[in-house]
C-alpha cells in the first residue's frame, strides 16, 4: 500500500474530487470550491482520473528545486566554515566573510547547510519579558552611552574598554577604545560626537560614579536646593545637554544590543587584521570598518530633523576637570599638588578667603577663573618637604640576664614589699644606693631543732641587725 504525503490544499481537494466523481458536483462547482479557473480544475480532474489520490499531490514533492546552490559550491562552502578562525562566526558573518573569497551564498541557506552538516546547532534561550520603547523621531534627540568591557583581543593585548555613542532613532554609532572607562574617556568620544553632529538634546546612561555622585550635599549645597554633580555631570548642565540615568541595563537597551553586536562582529575582525594593541585598533575604528559598519546597521529615523544644536566656543573648556580652591591670605591657591601665586591686577576683585576655580584642560593647560574672568597667575616652586627630626639615641639594651625575670633567691624577692619600697625612697634621697646586701644564710638544721622560722624563714621578713646597720 503507498503512502502519500499531502499539504492541507491537497487533502482539501480529494473530497472535492470524490463528490466530482460521485457526479454530486459539476467542474464549476468545484473549481469555485478549490478557488481555481474552470481550465486548471479540468487539469486537476484529469490527473485524478488517470492517477487517483496520487495525481492531487505537486509533481516537485520530493524533487530537489532548480534554483538550489550547485554541489560543488555547497562543498567549498562547507569546507570554509571548517577553518579553525572561523569556529565561532553566525551565519551571517560567515556568509559575508565567504563572500570575500568569492562564495556568494545567503545566509539563511548557510544556516541550513550548517545544521544539516552538524556544524551547528539550534539553542533555544528563555524568553525575557521587556517593555517596548518608540525611538525617538529624529537624529540627536537622544544619544545613549555605554563602556562595553570585554576581551577585545582575546589574550593577545592588554585589557580596555570600547567606549560606544548610539542614536537612538538611527542607529548611527561613533566608537572608540580606551584603557578605562573614566571621565576623560567619556569625555573624549563625546568630543568626538560633537565634532561630527553637534551637541545632542539629551544622553542616556547608565548609573555609574562617572554620571552620577553618591555623595551627600554639602550645607551650602543643600541650602541653595543643589544636588552633588560629578565633573561630567556638570559639564553636560553647562553645555545644556540633558543627562537621564537609567534604571537597569536593558533601558538602555540600543546600545547594550550594538554592544553585543560589536562583542561579536568587532572582535573577530581584528583577529582576522591581526590587531592587538589599542593604537591600532582606533585606526581600524577610524577607517573603513565604522563606515562599512554604519552603511549596515544605520537605520531612516521617522523624522527628517535634526536635534543637534550648535556648538558654543568655549565647550572644550567646559569638558575639562575643575574644583573651587580658596584663596589664602599671601594670594596664592592649591590645587592638583601645585601652588599657583595670583597676580597684583587681580587686588581689586578682594579674592581673600574667597573660592576660585582652578580649571585642567585636557591638554593638561590650567586655567584660574572666578565668576566666568580668567585670572593672572604664574606657577610657584614646590614647598621644600619637611625633614623628619632625627631619632633618639637608642637605649642601651639590657643585657640578657636582665631580661629575665629575678631568680629565686635573688634579694629582691628575699626582701618584703615595705622595705624595697622604703630603699627606694631612702635610696633616691641618698644620692641612690644600692640593694642592702643579702641576709646570711640560714643555719643548716639537724632535724631536732623546733624553730620551723629557722628552717623555713618567712619571706619578706629582715632581721633586727640588718635593719639597725641599714636604716
Amino acid at each position: 500500500m503507498e503512502t502519500l504525503t499531502m499539504n492541507r490544499k491537497e487533502r482539501d481537494r480529494l473530497p472535492i474530487m470524490v463528490g466530482v466523481k460521485q457526479q454530486k458536483l459539476t467542474l464549476v462547482e468545484a473549481a469555485v470550491l478549490m478557488v481555481v479557473g474552470d481550465r486548471q480544475a479540468k487539469r486537476i480532474w484529469r490527473r485524478y482520473l488517470a492517477e487517483g489520490d496520487g495525481g492531487l499531490v505537486h509533481r516537485l514533492r520530493g524533487r530537489p528545486s532548480a534554483r538550489r546552490k550547485p554541489p560543488e559550491l555547497r562543498a567549498q562552502v562547507l569546507a570554509f566554515c571548517t577553518e579553525e578562525r572561523y569556529a565561532d562566526f553566525g551565519p551571517t558573518l560567515l556568509a559575508e566573510q565567504s563572500a570575500k573569497n568569492k562564495l556568494v551564498v545567503d545566509h539563511e541557506t548557510l544556516r541550513r547547510w550548517l545544521l544539516a552538516s552538524g556544524q551547528r546547532t539550534l539553542r533555544h534561550r528563555k524568553p525575557v519579558h521587556r517593555q517596548w520603547r518608540e525611538r525617538k523621531p529624529c537624529f540627536g534627540a537622544m544619544v545613549q552611552l555605554d563602556g562595553s568591557h570585554h576581551d577585545w583581543f582575546e589574550g593577545r593585548g592588554p585589557k580596555c574598554v570600547l567606549m560606544v555613542m548610539v542614536d537612538d532613532a538611527t542607529n548611527r554609532m561613533r566608537a572608540r577604545f580606551f584603557d578605562e572607562e573614566t571621565t576623560r574617556a567619556s569625555d573624549d568620544v563625546l568630543e568626538a560626537w560633537i565634532r561630527q553632529h553637534g551637541l545632542p538634546a539629551s544622553l542616556y546612561v547608565d548609573r555609574d560614579s562617572i554620571y552620577r555622585c553618591e555623595g551627600t550635599p554639602s550645607i551650602a549645597e543643600q541650602l541653595a536646593g543643589k544636588q552633588p554633580q560629578t565633573q561630567f555631570g556638570r559639564a553636560m548642565q553647562q553645555l545644556g545637554i540633558e543627562l537621564i540615568l537609567a534604571n537597569s541595563p536593558p533601558a538602555k537597551g540600543r546600545v547594550e544590543r550594538m554592544n553585543g553586536v560589536l562583542q561579536d562582529r568587532l572582535v573577530k575582525e581584528l583577529r582576522l587584521a591581526g590587531i592587538s594593541d589599542i593604537t591600532r585598533a582606533n585606526r581600524f575604528l577610524d577607517g573603513k570598518y565604522l563606515r562599512a559598519f554604519q552603511r549596515r546597521f544605520t537605520r531612516v529615523a521617522a523624522s527628517p530633523l535634526d536635534a543637534h544644536r550648535a556648538v558654543p566656543r568655549n565647550w572644550n573648556e567646559v569638558l575639562s576637570w575643575e574644583e573651587e580652591r580658596v584663596v589664602q591670605n599671601d594670594w596664592t591657591l592649591a590645587g592638583a599638588g601645585q601652588r599657583y601665586q595670583l597676580h597684583k591686577p587681580a587686588e581689586p576683585l578682594s579674592l581673600v578667603r574667597r573660592r576660585v576655580i582652578v580649571r585642567t584642560l585636557r591638554n593638561g593647560q590650567v586655567q584660574l577663573v572666578d565668576r566666568g574672568q580668567p585670572l593672572a597667575w604664574h606657577r610657584l616652586p614646590a614647598r621644600p618637604v619637611r625633614q623628619s627630626p632625627p631619632a633618639p639615641p637608642a637605649r642601651p639594651t639590657q643585657t640578657s640576664v636582665g631580661n629575665k625575670p629575678p631568680a629565686a633567691n635573688h634579694p629582691w624577692r628575699r626582701y618584703g614589699i615595705t622595705a624595697r619600697l622604703k630603699f627606694r625612697r631612702g635610696g633616691a634621697r641618698a644620692g641612690g644606693a644600692a640593694l642592702p646586701p643579702a641576709a646570711p644564710p640560714a643555719r643548716a638544721g639537724n632535724g631536732n631543732d623546733k624553730n620551723p622560722k629557722s628552717q623555713n624563714p618567712k619571706k619578706g621578713t629582715f632581721s633586727r641587725e640588718l635593719i639597725r646597720g641599714h636604716f
